[in-house]
Parts: C-alpha cells; structure tokens; sequence
C-alpha cells in the first residue's frame, strides 16, 4: 500500500524523495460528543502516501470515563521479566484496580510485544495532598502533587526496567501505536469499539530515526499527545533542556521532547496553553521590538525558555483532555489544514484526510506559520485561531 520503499529511508523504490514525511490527523468533538475511533482512523489511511508501514497510532479522549479517577497505564513489554518487574513497582505506588491485557484482533500484527494495562489509584496521601502546611512539607507537596508522582512512576519504568515501556499514562484517554500500516494498527487495537470525543492520528515516513514499536506516534505523557510530521533540528538542545528538569528521553526519536515541553510549560511552570504555544514556536526578533505588555511577555519568555524554542521543518497536533492545539514551524514548511462542520473540527496533513469522513465542511483553512490552531471541547465553542488565519 502506498510508496514503495527503496533502500534508502525517505525514497520510493523510483528514486523519488519524500521531502514532507508521515502524516497527522486529529477530530474533535466542541460539544464533547462522542465519536468512533473510524473516523480518524480513516483520515489517516486516506494519506496513503505518507507512510512506508514503519508505525502509526492514535490517541483517544474519553474512553475511560467510567474510570475518571484512575492513571490508566498502557504498557508494551519485551518479556514476561519486563512485565513481573513492573507490576511489582506498580503494586508499590498504586492501588491497582484492574489490569488486563489490551484487546487486540489476533492475527492482524504478528510479533507483536506484550500489550497490557492498568487502572491505577494513588495513595491516599498523594491524593489529598495530605502533607502538613509547614514550609518544608508545602514544598514537597507542590513538587509531588498527584500528576508529578505519576510522572516520577513513568520515568522510573521507562529508564529502570529494561523490556518495559509506559507509552499511555493519563486519565479518561490512552494510546494505541505499533509498527504497521495505520489501517493495519486500527485493526489491531479494534479501534471501532472505542468513542472518545477527541482522536489524534499518525502515520510515520521515517527518515532518520528507526521504526520500532515504542517510537510510533503518538507520545504521551499524563493528558498530553503528541503527533508530528518533519524533523527538530534543536533536538539536541531540547532534550539538554527537558532532561535538566528531571525527564529523561529514551524512544529514540525527536519528537518525544515535545510532550515533556508542554508539560513542563503548562503543568509544572503553570503557563497558559497559548503562551506554551508561544515559546515553542516564538515570533522573530524583529517582531519583538515593539512596545506594550504583550511585546514585553513574549520577548521574556523567548528569553527565559530559549531551550523550549523548536526549529526546523515540523507540524504538530497536541491532544489534551480539553482539546486539540494544531501547531506549524515559523515558516510552515510542513503542511496543515483545518475545518470544522457543526460541533466537529478537523485537522490533517491534508484536505484530502478532512473530506474523506467530511464531505462538505462549513469552513476549510490554512494557520499561518508558527500560528497555533486551538479547538476547545467546551459548550458552546468552535475551533478558533491565535493570530489570524487565511481562508
């Protein structure tokens, strides 16, 4: 299906380059009605093009509701080792109140790894942040609320326990990657079983990074997704800076220091979302000179978060318990489109994804470069842009 791969990654078997790479795709719901997996499953598969079958995946919002309190931990392990290993730590930390393997369709990707997940209560403690309000144990309380304990659990199994991954770790959501053709992966996990009211999609051209199981899009860490299309030139900066606040990079690909970026911006530092958005993808100097609060915000911020600055040629979609965020590089040399229809808003690669499950939308455009795409899952509200947009 798709381009045929020739021997050197980013080629068809004619010679031809690939210069844009993998395709991203997100559907939400604004009233937070609740919409089959299908639907971005189909988006995906209609940009054949953009994947050579080394990886695709999907994030889901609102697939636990039933289990709104828990961390739903969704886990790959290499062997049976991995996985006692891991429950003994879970079991240490949590309160486990179920756990089993995810449903698959058996026969669909063989070689698969060991799929399992958990449903997972905090202590008591932790929950209430029951500490006492003395000065010593109010800061503690703030470094380890309830999200940074799960974090901190994340981190300890992705770099402790050789043969086990965390790939999903937050609450009402979780993901679904492998290696495969994305109509292969939506097979696999069954997607057509599950409803959420937002759905992030990907499937994956790499070019430099290998296609295993753990980097497939899309990365998560507690509500946060991320899919991507293109390359981080600053990854190597970026990593410096996230790994310098405690988190610690081990999939092998660039855009896993986008989903600790975001949390490190929004949770930890406690900045809006569009601010984040800011400081990923700055405007020039040039556009920085001016007067006013607002040229003064972002000309700090481009200061102070000079190692959260992504460069280089990308598009991504974060997904988050309240919405999506569609985001270009400051010269949008990757591609992404938008529309809405009703309460459902659409973001792809592609127009040809949107109008494969939407045939007629209200309204289709472009974001300027660095312009991010914010759709709110709210009542009542529609997808709106930072910055302007072009119809």
């Amino acid at each position: 299906m798709g381009a045929r791969v020739g021997v050197r990654r980013g080629e068809t078997a004619d010679g031809m380059r690939i210069p844009s790479g993998c395709g991203v795709a997100a559907v939400a719901s604004t009233r937070g009605r609740l919409v089959s997996g299908d639907t971005v499953a189909c988006m995906v598969c209609a940009m054949p093009e953009r994947t050579n079958g080394l990886g695709a995946g999907f994030a889901a919002y609102g697939i636990y509701a039933d289990l709104a309190e828990c961390y739903v931990f969704h886990l790959m392990y290499e062997d049976g080792q991995a996985r006692t290993a891991t429950e003994d730590l879970l079991r240490a930390r949590f309160q486990v109140d179920a756990e089993e393997p995810i449903p698959t369709r058996p026969g669909v990707l063989p070689g698969a790894p060991m799929l399992w997940r958990y449903f997972l209560r905090l202590p008591e403690e932790v929950a209430a942040h029951s500490w006492d309000e003395r000065p010593a144990e109010r800061a503690q309380r703030e470094r380890c609320g309830p999200d940074e304990y799960t974090v901190r659990a994340v981190m300890e199994i992705n770099t402790g326990i050789p043969g086990a991954f965390v790939f999903s770790s937050g609450r009402e959501m979780g993901v679904f990657k492998a290696v495969g053709h994305p109509e292969a992966v939506a097979d696999f996990f069954m997607l057509d079983q599950y409803r959420g009211y937002s759905w992030l999609g990907h499937c994956r051209f790499p070019t430099n990074t290998p296609g295993w199981w753990g980097g497939a899009h899309p990365f998560s860490l507690l509500e946060w997704s991320v899919v991507h299309n293109g390359e981080l030139s600053s990854y190597g900066t970026n990593r410096r800076y996230v790994e310098s606040f405690g988190y610690r990079c081990t999939l092998l690909t660039d855009t896993e220091v986008i989903v600790y970026l975001v949390d490190l911006l929004v949770r930890r530092h406690g900045l809006a979302l569009e601010v984040a958005c800011r400081i990923l993808t700055p405007p020039f100097w040039k556009e920085l000179d001016g007067s006013g609060d607002r040229a003064a915000l972002l000309r700090a911020a481009r200061i102070v978060y000079a190692g959260a600055l992504l460069n280089g040629p990308f598009t991504t979609i974060l997904g988050h318990s309240r919405g999506l965020v569609g985001l270009t590089d400051r010269l949008m040399l990757r591609p992404l489109v938008a529309a809405t229809r009703g309460d459902l808003s659409y973001l792809a690669s592609e127009e040809a994804a949107i109008r494969a499950v939407c045939s007629g939308p209200d309204r289709v455009w472009a974001p300027l470069a660095g312009e991010a795409i914010m759709v709110e899952v709210r009542r009542p509200q529609v997808a709106v842009s930072v910055g302007g947009a072009r119809s």
